[in-house]
């Protein structure tokens, strides 16, 4: 059987550069589909369109919200295909208004084209799914729908007289599918803002753009997830992610600029 994510990030060929499908309301984030879950629809059309396996580099500009429920389109140009990466850009689309573009690097993450290095980032010691906190939409003051598709643990912050803008904690989907370079995507942009440790929750934060790296293919299990905010100016702040994998090895690096909007 396929996964929820699966299904609901399906696309249907129309021509040889469109596809479609509908979007669905289980993604949501209050009224609108969580950014990553479009990102996720939009990197189906690509990977079905090139001839490499993985995106490797991702960067989205969001232009405005889906809208659950309702119809979409995403159009694939192919930028260049050569022999290690293909790049190609997709814009989706709704009612005739474009909701957000993608231009992204494909590969091939089971090769190594070039120079391997022992140079890494590990995983920091984290308390484990089990004792962590669910996140809550009573918390956030925020219908999540969301949480009925991802299992999504906070580690508990510690109270100081400094805290940090930083999100520690673990994912995974709720249906037992295991990760993929897609889910990735999702992933990054499926946590509440690490602001909110410093700030409370101060409402809406919308993604303005967002790059995702992925560095290898996920093992099965649960993803480790760091996030920290370290500027905020003129109510824009840049967040900075890390995801590990079961075997603790980076996965994926992050980088989103938001508005952080008032109440």
């Amino acid at each position: 059987m396929m996964s929820q994510y699966d299904t609901e990030t399906a696309v249907s060929q129309q021509s040889e550069h469109v596809w479609a499908g509908t979007l669905s309301r289980d993604w949501n984030i209050g009224d609108n589909p969580n950014g990553g879950y479009l990102v996720s629809i939009a990197l189906n059309a690509l990977r079905q369109s090139v001839s490499h396996p993985d995106p490797v580099s991702v960067t989205t500009h969001y232009l405005r919200p889906g809208i659950a429920l309702q119809p979409f389109e995403v159009k694939v140009d192919i930028l260049r295909t050569g022999r290690t990466l293909s790049t190609a850009r997709a814009t989706l689309t709704q009612n005739n208004k474009t909701c957000l573009e993608v231009l992204s690097v494909f590969g091939d993450l089971t090769q190594n084209p070039g120079i391997d290095s022992t140079l890494k980032i590990p995983a920091p010691s984290a308390i484990v799914p089990d004792e962590c906190e669910q996140r809550s939409g009573d918390a956030q003051g925020i219908d999540l729908p969301i949480l009925d598709r991802l299992d999504t643990r906070l580690q508990p912050v510690t109270t100081t007289d400094n805290p940090r803008a930083e999100i520690n904690g673990w994912i995974r989907f709720l249906d037992g599918r295991d990760p993929d370079v897609n889910a990735l995507l999702l992933f990054s942009d499926a946590f509440p803002p690490s602001l909110f440790n410093v700030l409370g929750v101060i409402g809406w934060v919308p993604t303005i753009e967002l790059t995702v790296h992925v560095r290898k293919r996920p093992a099965p299990g649960w993803i480790q997830t760091q996030f920290r905010t370290e500027d905020l100016h003129q109510g824009r702040m840049i967040e900075n992610g890390l995801l590990w994998d079961s075997q603790g090895d980076l996965v994926a690096q992050s980088r989103q600029i938001g508005l952080v909007m008032k109440k």
